[in-house]
């Protein structure tokens, strides 16, 4: 072999391993979802579509740049432990946890691996973050509310039925914020005259049995608090309410949209877009220790005024003109 001939073959095999490594594919990340609901609710579908939308917005679409592996559930406690272990098991670069019947397992599951949430009330109580403006360990995220808003939702329930004296809180006690919610407003209930009396929505029988009973004596009312099973239940509970005369007061904008009397809380899709914020910096190496927990600025007030009618309540005007959205 001539001289010439092999430098040049010695050269070729230099570049060849630069050039091979030029042309790999950029490596594709990949994101757990945890999702205490069942996967055909269009409410929920509709907070993922947000989350997704703004993913792709910066960059990340599902497919190419990251692969996005679901574990779904319809608020079950265990099949939401089974799933939080299947997460962690495909090791991926971050997860993002719906509510605290999401976070809490998945907080049990890794103390390693990035958590993103959403839709948890009072996260530093509920022990998942040291603080909001410094969380210190692998999780944060955005959070509705604090327990506090039990004492507005208390306080719209007397301004528009105001002989409301004994109220059914709807509550899941098998998570920190049916606990935290119970507990908040019976420290404030003397101070609006009412009696507070739990209602767990475990089953639909359970929801069923306690709410006749309760509506046997005259005025009550009623408070559904967050959780994936009051999710689940949503319509019996708008039904039931209804059914049995009880004005009520929800924490999100679609139950007064199917037909609940009033709905006072953040907007809950817009969380999830703001959650694909937290997922790109992470991906782009940020910690969640460094990323201050976000806390909803803005809260939607809705009326229902058919509603209202049906249960021959009239609205005060001085509410009527403070509500983002009337229904009609």
């Amino acid at each position: 072999m001539r001289r010439r001939e092999f430098i040049t073959l010695i050269g070729g095999a230099a570049v060849w391993p630069l050039a091979s490594r030029a042309q790999q594919p950029e490596r594709v990340r990949r994101l757990g979802v945890l999702m205490p609901y069942a996967a055909s609710d269009p409410q929920v579908q509709a907070r993922i579509g947000a989350l997704l939308q703004g993913l792709q917005q910066l960059g990340w679409s599902d497919g190419s740049k990251i692969k996005i592996d679901y574990r779904w559930s319809s608020g079950n406690e265990d099949d939401n432990r089974k799933n939080a272990a299947e997460l962690v098991a495909l090791a991926p670069d971050v997860i993002f946890a719906s509510g605290s019947a999401g976070v809490g397992p998945m907080q049990r599951a890794t103390r390693t691996i990035p958590i993103v949430f959403a839709l948890v009330p009072d996260p530093v109580g509920a022990g998942y973050v040291d603080s909001l403006a410094r969380p210190g360990g692998n999780i944060t995220g955005f959070t509705s509310y604090d327990y506090g808003i039990g004492a507005k939702w208390l306080e719209l329930l007397k301004e528009i039925a105001p002989s409301v004296t004994r109220v059914a809180v709807v509550r899941d006690p098998a998570i920190t914020t049916g606990i935290g919610l119970w507990g908040a407003m019976q420290s404030v209930s003397p101070s609006f005259g009412v009696e507070l009396r739990p209602v767990d929505v475990r089953d639909a029988g359970e929801i069923e049995r306690a709410l006749a009973a309760f509506a046997r004596t005259k005025n009550g009312g009623l408070i559904a608090t967050g959780s994936a099973a009051t999710i689940r239940h949503r319509d019996l509970i708008i039904s039931l309410a209804a059914r049995h005369q009880l004005p009520a007061v929800y924490y999100d904008r679609y139950f007064a949209a199917a037909g609940g009397l009033i709905s006072y809380g953040s907007n809950t899709v817009e969380e999830y877009r703001l959650a694909a914020g937290y997922i790109d910096r992470i991906l782009k190496g940020e910690k969640p220790a460094d990323l201050p927990v976000q806390v909803a600025t803005k809260y939607e007030l809705i009326i229902n005024l058919k509603t209202a009618k049906t249960l021959g309540l009239t609205v005060p005007p001085a509410l009527l003109a403070r509500a983002d959205e009337v229904i009609e």
